[in-house]
Protein backbone atom coordinates (compact mmCIF):
# COMPACT_ATOMS: atom_id res chain seq x y z
CA UNK A 1 0.00 0.00 0.00
CA UNK A 2 1.38 3.41 -0.49
CA UNK A 3 2.81 5.51 2.16
CA UNK A 4 4.39 8.37 2.69
CA UNK A 5 5.63 11.19 5.23
CA UNK A 6 5.67 14.80 5.43
CA UNK A 7 9.64 16.12 5.73
CA UNK A 8 9.18 18.56 8.70
CA UNK A 9 12.07 19.80 8.30
CA UNK A 10 11.37 21.19 4.59
CA UNK A 11 7.95 22.47 6.28
CA UNK A 12 9.76 24.52 8.43
CA UNK A 13 12.12 25.68 5.79
CA UNK A 14 8.80 26.48 4.13
CA UNK A 15 7.10 28.37 6.92
CA UNK A 16 10.54 30.81 7.68
CA UNK A 17 10.12 31.82 3.73
CA UNK A 18 6.71 32.10 4.20
CA UNK A 19 6.96 34.41 7.23
CA UNK A 20 4.75 31.77 9.47
CA UNK A 21 6.42 31.47 12.85
CA UNK A 22 4.43 28.82 14.28
CA UNK A 23 1.85 25.78 13.68
CA UNK A 24 -1.15 27.15 15.56
CA UNK A 25 -0.52 30.25 12.88
CA UNK A 26 0.05 27.53 9.88
CA UNK A 27 -3.02 25.66 10.89
CA UNK A 28 -4.96 29.55 11.35
CA UNK A 29 -4.23 30.23 7.51
CA UNK A 30 -5.17 26.56 5.98
CA UNK A 31 -8.07 27.19 8.21
CA UNK A 32 -7.81 23.94 10.38
CA UNK A 33 -6.92 23.37 14.27
CA UNK A 34 -3.73 22.86 15.64
CA UNK A 35 -4.62 19.20 16.71
CA UNK A 36 -5.48 18.97 12.72
CA UNK A 37 -2.19 20.34 11.36
CA UNK A 38 -0.29 17.62 13.65
CA UNK A 39 -1.91 14.67 11.93
CA UNK A 40 -1.44 15.72 8.83
CA UNK A 41 2.12 16.40 9.94
CA UNK A 42 2.71 12.77 11.63
CA UNK A 43 4.16 9.54 10.36
CA UNK A 44 0.97 7.81 11.02
CA UNK A 45 0.08 6.51 7.76
CA UNK A 46 -2.98 8.15 6.27
CA UNK A 47 -3.57 7.41 2.02
CA UNK A 48 -4.86 11.01 1.90
CA UNK A 49 -4.34 13.90 4.04
CA UNK A 50 -6.93 16.19 4.60
CA UNK A 51 -6.24 19.90 3.64
CA UNK A 52 -2.42 18.64 2.37
CA UNK A 53 -3.08 20.67 -0.77
CA UNK A 54 -4.17 23.59 0.79
CA UNK A 55 -0.89 23.49 3.55
CA UNK A 56 1.14 23.31 0.54
CA UNK A 57 -0.73 26.55 -1.30
CA UNK A 58 -0.20 28.51 2.27
CA UNK A 59 3.56 27.81 2.51
CA UNK A 60 3.53 28.05 -1.80
CA UNK A 61 5.48 25.07 -1.43
CA UNK A 62 5.15 22.07 -4.10
CA UNK A 63 4.06 18.61 -2.63
CA UNK A 64 7.18 16.89 -3.60
CA UNK A 65 9.35 19.45 -1.87
CA UNK A 66 7.41 18.95 1.52
CA UNK A 67 6.78 14.92 1.12
CA UNK A 68 9.79 11.86 1.82
CA UNK A 69 8.57 9.85 -0.67
CA UNK A 70 12.01 7.54 -0.54
CA UNK A 71 11.36 6.36 2.89
CA UNK A 72 8.23 4.30 2.30
CA UNK A 73 7.61 4.15 -1.61
CA UNK A 74 9.20 1.17 -4.27
CA UNK A 75 11.21 2.46 -7.38
CA UNK A 76 8.19 1.98 -9.36
CA UNK A 77 6.12 4.16 -7.04
CA UNK A 78 4.58 7.79 -9.01
CA UNK A 79 5.11 10.70 -6.42
CA UNK A 80 1.62 12.14 -6.94
CA UNK A 81 -0.29 10.89 -3.92
CA UNK A 82 -2.07 13.32 -3.00
CA UNK A 83 -5.88 13.94 -4.31
CA UNK A 84 -6.43 17.10 -6.32
CA UNK A 85 -10.39 18.42 -5.51
CA UNK A 86 -10.93 17.84 -8.92
CA UNK A 87 -10.34 13.93 -9.30
CA UNK A 88 -12.34 11.43 -9.11
CA UNK A 89 -11.42 8.33 -6.74
CA UNK A 90 -12.31 4.83 -6.52
CA UNK A 91 -11.30 1.58 -4.65
CA UNK A 92 -11.37 -1.84 -6.08
CA UNK A 93 -12.30 -4.99 -4.90
CA UNK A 94 -12.00 -8.55 -6.31
CA UNK A 95 -10.07 -7.19 -9.29
CA UNK A 96 -9.47 -10.04 -11.10
CA UNK A 97 -7.81 -9.26 -14.49
CA UNK A 98 -8.40 -5.46 -14.22
CA UNK A 99 -11.25 -4.98 -17.17
CA UNK A 100 -13.30 -3.21 -15.00
CA UNK A 101 -9.98 -0.99 -13.10
CA UNK A 102 -8.59 -0.51 -17.01
CA UNK A 103 -12.29 0.72 -18.44
CA UNK A 104 -12.38 3.09 -15.07
CA UNK A 105 -9.07 4.93 -15.68
CA UNK A 106 -9.97 5.04 -18.93
CA UNK A 107 -12.47 7.08 -18.33
CA UNK A 108 -10.55 8.81 -16.15
CA UNK A 109 -11.23 7.68 -12.31
CA UNK A 110 -8.45 7.46 -10.33
CA UNK A 111 -8.45 4.09 -8.46
CA UNK A 112 -6.65 4.17 -5.13
CA UNK A 113 -6.65 0.39 -4.41
CA UNK A 114 -7.16 -2.66 -6.45
CA UNK A 115 -7.74 -6.05 -3.87
CA UNK A 116 -7.18 -9.25 -5.34
CA UNK A 117 -6.26 -12.50 -3.95
CA UNK A 118 -5.43 -14.68 -6.72
CA UNK A 119 -1.77 -14.30 -7.20
CA UNK A 120 -2.15 -15.00 -11.12
CA UNK A 121 -4.84 -11.88 -11.27
CA UNK A 122 -1.92 -9.52 -8.86
CA UNK A 123 0.89 -10.61 -11.36
CA UNK A 124 -1.02 -9.70 -14.55
CA UNK A 125 -2.68 -6.03 -12.21
CA UNK A 126 1.18 -5.12 -11.68
CA UNK A 127 2.79 -6.29 -14.75
CA UNK A 128 0.53 -4.32 -16.80
CA UNK A 129 0.47 -1.12 -14.42
CA UNK A 130 3.41 -1.03 -12.13
CA UNK A 131 2.44 2.28 -10.49
CA UNK A 132 -1.27 0.87 -9.20
CA UNK A 133 -2.08 0.04 -5.63
CA UNK A 134 -2.08 -3.81 -5.85
CA UNK A 135 -3.13 -5.41 -2.19
CA UNK A 136 -2.77 -9.09 -3.12
CA UNK A 137 -4.45 -10.47 0.18
CA UNK A 138 -7.96 -12.00 1.25
CA UNK A 139 -10.04 -9.32 1.02
CA UNK A 140 -11.12 -10.38 5.02
CA UNK A 141 -7.24 -8.92 6.33
CA UNK A 142 -7.57 -5.45 4.29
CA UNK A 143 -8.92 -2.57 6.49
CA UNK A 144 -10.53 0.23 4.97
CA UNK A 145 -10.38 2.46 7.44
CA UNK A 146 -8.44 4.13 6.63
CA UNK A 147 -9.79 5.70 3.46
CA UNK A 148 -12.78 6.99 5.34
CA UNK A 149 -14.54 10.12 3.51
CA UNK A 150 -11.66 10.13 1.01
CA UNK A 151 -13.14 8.11 -1.67
CA UNK A 152 -16.02 8.78 -4.30
CA UNK A 153 -16.72 4.93 -5.66
CA UNK A 154 -16.13 1.42 -4.36
CA UNK A 155 -16.46 -0.63 -7.71
CA UNK A 156 -16.21 -4.67 -7.75
CA UNK A 157 -17.83 -8.30 -8.63
CA UNK A 158 -18.16 -9.95 -5.79
CA UNK A 159 -18.83 -13.85 -6.44
CA UNK A 160 -22.28 -14.68 -5.92
CA UNK A 161 -23.45 -16.72 -2.86
CA UNK A 162 -26.48 -17.82 -1.22
CA UNK A 163 -27.01 -17.06 2.31
CA UNK A 164 -28.23 -18.82 5.44
CA UNK A 165 -32.06 -17.28 6.64
CA UNK A 166 -32.51 -19.68 9.16
CA UNK A 167 -36.08 -18.05 8.87
CA UNK A 168 -35.28 -14.77 9.48
CA UNK A 169 -34.96 -11.43 7.47
CA UNK A 170 -31.11 -10.67 6.97
CA UNK A 171 -29.66 -7.76 7.79
CA UNK A 172 -25.82 -6.25 7.28
CA UNK A 173 -24.47 -8.44 10.33
CA UNK A 174 -25.86 -11.49 9.24
CA UNK A 175 -24.10 -11.62 5.82
CA UNK A 176 -20.89 -12.37 7.62
CA UNK A 177 -18.99 -15.27 6.51
CA UNK A 178 -19.95 -14.01 2.83
CA UNK A 179 -18.11 -12.29 -0.08
CA UNK A 180 -21.11 -10.03 -0.47
CA UNK A 181 -20.13 -9.39 3.38
CA UNK A 182 -16.91 -7.74 2.57
CA UNK A 183 -17.93 -5.72 -0.37
CA UNK A 184 -20.83 -3.78 2.05
CA UNK A 185 -17.83 -3.65 4.89
CA UNK A 186 -15.72 -1.58 2.57
CA UNK A 187 -18.47 0.59 1.74
CA UNK A 188 -19.15 1.04 5.28
CA UNK A 189 -15.56 1.66 5.81
CA UNK A 190 -15.12 4.31 2.99
CA UNK A 191 -18.81 5.94 3.02
CA UNK A 192 -18.18 6.74 -0.43
CA UNK A 193 -20.80 8.93 -2.84
CA UNK A 194 -21.77 5.70 -4.98
CA UNK A 195 -20.69 2.07 -5.54
CA UNK A 196 -20.69 0.05 -8.50
CA UNK A 197 -21.49 -4.22 -8.20
CA UNK A 198 -21.29 -5.96 -11.33
CA UNK A 199 -22.52 -9.63 -11.27
CA UNK A 200 -24.15 -12.58 -12.99
CA UNK A 201 -27.30 -12.62 -14.63
CA UNK A 202 -28.19 -15.28 -12.82
CA UNK A 203 -28.18 -13.73 -9.01
CA UNK A 204 -31.80 -12.16 -9.85
CA UNK A 205 -33.21 -16.02 -9.78
CA UNK A 206 -30.46 -17.27 -7.33
CA UNK A 207 -32.05 -19.08 -4.21
CA UNK A 208 -35.36 -17.71 -5.67
CA UNK A 209 -34.79 -13.94 -5.77
CA UNK A 210 -33.99 -14.39 -2.05
CA UNK A 211 -30.38 -13.44 -2.70
CA UNK A 212 -30.50 -10.23 -4.59
CA UNK A 213 -33.37 -9.18 -2.41
CA UNK A 214 -30.70 -9.39 1.04
CA UNK A 215 -28.28 -7.97 -1.02
CA UNK A 216 -30.45 -4.99 -1.75
CA UNK A 217 -32.17 -4.66 1.91
CA UNK A 218 -28.46 -4.76 3.67
CA UNK A 219 -26.91 -1.67 0.67
CA UNK A 220 -30.28 0.52 1.54
CA UNK A 221 -29.61 -0.40 5.20
CA UNK A 222 -26.43 1.37 5.24
CA UNK A 223 -27.86 3.79 3.78
CA UNK A 224 -27.76 3.44 -0.05
CA UNK A 225 -30.36 4.54 -2.60
CA UNK A 226 -30.01 1.34 -4.97
CA UNK A 227 -31.09 0.59 -8.11
CA UNK A 228 -29.69 -2.34 -11.16
CA UNK A 229 -29.89 -2.93 -14.53
CA UNK A 230 -29.16 -6.23 -16.86
CA UNK A 231 -26.99 -4.79 -19.11
CA UNK A 232 -25.93 -7.27 -22.46
CA UNK A 233 -22.89 -6.18 -23.59
CA UNK A 234 -23.36 -6.48 -27.35
CA UNK A 235 -25.42 -3.61 -27.02
CA UNK A 236 -22.60 -1.15 -25.81
CA UNK A 237 -20.56 -1.75 -28.57
CA UNK A 238 -18.91 -4.85 -27.37
CA UNK A 239 -18.79 -7.93 -29.90
CA UNK A 240 -20.31 -10.17 -27.49
CA UNK A 241 -23.60 -11.55 -25.98
CA UNK A 242 -23.15 -11.34 -22.24
CA UNK A 243 -25.47 -10.12 -19.48
CA UNK A 244 -24.61 -8.97 -16.87
CA UNK A 245 -26.35 -7.41 -13.73
CA UNK A 246 -24.87 -3.63 -12.67
CA UNK A 247 -26.15 -2.37 -9.00
CA UNK A 248 -25.69 0.97 -8.54
CA UNK A 249 -25.79 2.55 -5.08
CA UNK A 250 -25.96 6.36 -4.34
CA UNK A 251 -26.01 9.18 -1.28
CA UNK A 252 -28.92 11.06 -1.27
CA UNK A 253 -28.41 13.78 -3.93
CA UNK A 254 -26.01 11.76 -6.39
CA UNK A 255 -28.28 10.85 -9.74
CA UNK A 256 -27.32 8.30 -11.81
CA UNK A 257 -27.96 6.80 -15.24
CA UNK A 258 -26.93 4.05 -17.23
CA UNK A 259 -25.27 4.54 -20.88
CA UNK A 260 -27.06 4.84 -23.47
CA UNK A 261 -26.72 2.11 -25.93
CA UNK A 262 -24.86 2.20 -28.66
CA UNK A 263 -26.20 2.63 -32.23
CA UNK A 264 -24.25 -0.32 -33.83
CA UNK A 265 -23.89 -4.14 -33.36
CA UNK A 266 -19.88 -4.98 -33.37
CA UNK A 267 -19.48 -8.58 -34.96
CA UNK A 268 -16.53 -10.89 -34.21
CA UNK A 269 -14.84 -9.47 -37.32
CA UNK A 270 -14.83 -6.40 -36.32
CA UNK A 271 -13.14 -7.70 -33.15
CA UNK A 272 -10.49 -10.28 -34.86
CA UNK A 273 -9.14 -7.65 -37.18
CA UNK A 274 -5.84 -8.04 -37.28
CA UNK A 275 -5.44 -9.72 -34.01
CA UNK A 276 -1.93 -11.10 -32.96
CA UNK A 277 -0.92 -14.56 -32.94
CA UNK A 278 -0.46 -15.92 -29.58
CA UNK A 279 -0.72 -19.28 -27.85
CA UNK A 280 -3.89 -21.20 -27.77
CA UNK A 281 -5.34 -24.52 -26.70
CA UNK A 282 -6.66 -27.13 -29.26
CA UNK A 283 -9.32 -30.00 -29.21
CA UNK A 284 -8.96 -33.74 -28.79
CA UNK A 285 -9.34 -35.17 -32.07
CA UNK A 286 -12.31 -37.10 -31.49
CA UNK A 287 -14.14 -33.77 -30.71
CA UNK A 288 -12.24 -31.93 -33.78
CA UNK A 289 -13.53 -34.58 -35.73
CA UNK A 290 -17.59 -33.80 -34.72
CA UNK A 291 -16.86 -29.66 -35.04
CA UNK A 292 -15.52 -29.83 -38.78
CA UNK A 293 -19.21 -30.81 -39.13
CA UNK A 294 -20.49 -27.62 -37.80
CA UNK A 295 -20.76 -24.65 -40.02
CA UNK A 296 -20.33 -20.64 -38.61
CA UNK A 297 -23.31 -19.83 -36.66
CA UNK A 298 -24.40 -23.57 -35.82
CA UNK A 299 -24.37 -26.06 -33.20
CA UNK A 300 -24.96 -29.67 -32.60
CA UNK A 301 -28.25 -29.73 -34.07
CA UNK A 302 -26.94 -29.21 -37.21
CA UNK A 303 -25.17 -32.66 -36.99
CA UNK A 304 -26.36 -35.76 -38.32
CA UNK A 305 -28.92 -37.54 -35.66
CA UNK A 306 -26.59 -40.32 -34.87
CA UNK A 307 -23.31 -37.89 -34.05
CA UNK A 308 -25.85 -35.77 -32.29
CA UNK A 309 -26.86 -39.01 -30.04
CA UNK A 310 -22.73 -40.37 -29.31
CA UNK A 311 -22.34 -36.48 -29.02
CA UNK A 312 -24.72 -35.32 -26.39
CA UNK A 313 -24.88 -38.42 -24.66
CA UNK A 314 -27.90 -38.42 -22.24
CA UNK A 315 -27.92 -34.49 -22.27
CA UNK A 316 -29.55 -35.66 -26.43
CA UNK A 317 -32.58 -37.30 -24.02
CA UNK A 318 -33.41 -34.27 -21.85
CA UNK A 319 -33.88 -32.05 -24.67
CA UNK A 320 -34.17 -27.71 -23.49
CA UNK A 321 -31.60 -25.53 -25.42
CA UNK A 322 -28.10 -26.50 -24.98
CA UNK A 323 -26.95 -24.44 -28.00
CA UNK A 324 -23.67 -24.08 -26.39
CA UNK A 325 -22.97 -27.45 -27.12
CA UNK A 326 -20.72 -28.20 -30.50
CA UNK A 327 -21.02 -24.41 -31.24
CA UNK A 328 -19.11 -22.40 -34.18
CA UNK A 329 -19.32 -19.07 -34.18
CA UNK A 330 -20.24 -17.14 -37.08
CA UNK A 331 -17.85 -13.89 -38.30
CA UNK A 332 -20.75 -12.00 -38.61
CA UNK A 333 -22.44 -12.31 -35.42
CA UNK A 334 -21.20 -10.94 -31.61
CA UNK A 335 -19.89 -13.87 -30.48
CA UNK A 336 -21.67 -15.94 -27.29
CA UNK A 337 -20.36 -15.30 -23.35
CA UNK A 338 -16.71 -16.30 -23.30
CA UNK A 339 -16.48 -18.49 -20.17
CA UNK A 340 -13.43 -19.44 -18.29
CA UNK A 341 -12.27 -22.29 -20.80
CA UNK A 342 -12.86 -22.05 -24.76
CA UNK A 343 -13.27 -25.88 -25.02
CA UNK A 344 -15.56 -26.99 -22.36
CA UNK A 345 -18.25 -29.24 -23.60
CA UNK A 346 -21.19 -27.06 -22.01
CA UNK A 347 -19.86 -23.83 -23.47
CA UNK A 348 -17.80 -24.32 -26.37
CA UNK A 349 -16.80 -21.43 -28.69
CA UNK A 350 -15.17 -22.42 -32.07
CA UNK A 351 -13.06 -20.28 -34.36
CA UNK A 352 -15.55 -19.72 -37.23
CA UNK A 353 -12.85 -20.23 -39.94
CA UNK A 354 -10.70 -22.88 -38.23
CA UNK A 355 -11.77 -26.24 -35.80
CA UNK A 356 -10.28 -24.77 -32.70
CA UNK A 357 -11.36 -22.74 -29.44
CA UNK A 358 -10.12 -18.74 -29.81
CA UNK A 359 -6.52 -18.08 -28.80
CA UNK A 360 -5.63 -15.78 -25.69
CA UNK A 361 -5.43 -12.96 -27.90
CA UNK A 362 -8.60 -13.59 -29.35
CA UNK A 363 -10.28 -13.67 -26.36
CA UNK A 364 -8.93 -10.53 -25.10
CA UNK A 365 -10.06 -8.88 -28.15
CA UNK A 366 -13.58 -9.99 -28.03
CA UNK A 367 -13.62 -8.70 -24.70
CA UNK A 368 -12.46 -5.07 -25.51
CA UNK A 369 -8.68 -5.36 -23.90
CA UNK A 370 -6.17 -3.62 -25.85
CA UNK A 371 -3.46 -5.79 -27.74
CA UNK A 372 -1.05 -4.64 -25.32
CA UNK A 373 -2.32 -6.22 -21.82
CA UNK A 374 -0.87 -9.03 -21.02
CA UNK A 375 -2.13 -12.07 -18.61
CA UNK A 376 0.05 -13.95 -16.20
CA UNK A 377 -0.07 -18.01 -15.48
CA UNK A 378 -0.82 -20.65 -17.28
CA UNK A 379 -2.96 -20.75 -20.56
CA UNK A 380 -5.48 -22.58 -18.76
CA UNK A 381 -5.19 -19.33 -16.25
CA UNK A 382 -5.22 -16.83 -18.83
CA UNK A 383 -8.32 -17.46 -20.24
CA UNK A 384 -10.04 -18.14 -16.73
CA UNK A 385 -8.94 -14.45 -15.94
CA UNK A 386 -10.42 -13.03 -19.43
CA UNK A 387 -13.73 -15.29 -19.33
CA UNK A 388 -13.98 -13.15 -15.63
CA UNK A 389 -13.61 -9.89 -16.59
CA UNK A 390 -15.85 -7.14 -17.18
CA UNK A 391 -15.46 -6.18 -21.29
CA UNK A 392 -13.05 -2.60 -20.69
CA UNK A 393 -15.19 -0.80 -23.07
CA UNK A 394 -18.26 -1.24 -21.41
CA UNK A 395 -16.24 -0.32 -17.99
CA UNK A 396 -15.48 2.58 -19.67
CA UNK A 397 -18.67 3.76 -20.54
CA UNK A 398 -19.88 2.88 -17.08
CA UNK A 399 -16.95 4.84 -15.80
CA UNK A 400 -18.38 8.17 -18.10
CA UNK A 401 -21.26 7.51 -16.26
CA UNK A 402 -20.47 7.73 -12.54
CA UNK A 403 -18.13 11.14 -12.86
CA UNK A 404 -21.25 12.58 -14.71
CA UNK A 405 -22.93 11.95 -11.53
CA UNK A 406 -20.60 12.96 -9.06
CA UNK A 407 -19.56 16.12 -11.04
CA UNK A 408 -23.08 16.99 -11.08
CA UNK A 409 -23.52 16.33 -7.08
CA UNK A 410 -20.46 18.57 -6.74
CA UNK A 411 -21.61 21.33 -9.30
CA UNK A 412 -25.31 21.50 -7.43
CA UNK A 413 -23.54 21.32 -4.15
CA UNK A 414 -20.82 23.99 -4.60
CA UNK A 415 -23.96 25.91 -6.01
CA UNK A 416 -26.30 25.63 -3.12
CA UNK A 417 -22.81 27.19 -0.71
CA UNK A 418 -22.97 30.10 -2.31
Amino acid sequence: MYMYTINKAKVKEAMDAAGIKTQTQLAQKIGITKNQLSLILSTKYTPLKTKFEEMCKVLEASPEYIIDFDNHLGKNSEPNLFIKPSEITAIELFAGAGGLALGLEQAGIRTLAHVEFNKYCCETLKTNRPKWNVICDDIANVSFKSYENMVDIVTGGFPCQAFSYAGKKLGFEDTRGTLFYQFARCIKETNPLMFMAENVRGLISHDEGRTLKTILSVFTEIGYDVQYKVLNSMEYGIPQKRERIVIIGVRDGVEFSYPQKARTIKTLRDALLNVPPSEGQSYSPAKKAVLDLVPPGCCWRSLPLEIQKSYMGKSFDSGGGRTGMARRISWDEPCLTLTCSPSQKQTERCHPSETRPFTVREYARIQTFPDDWSFCGGIGEKYKQIGNAVPVKLAKQLGRELIRAIKQYRETNITKAL
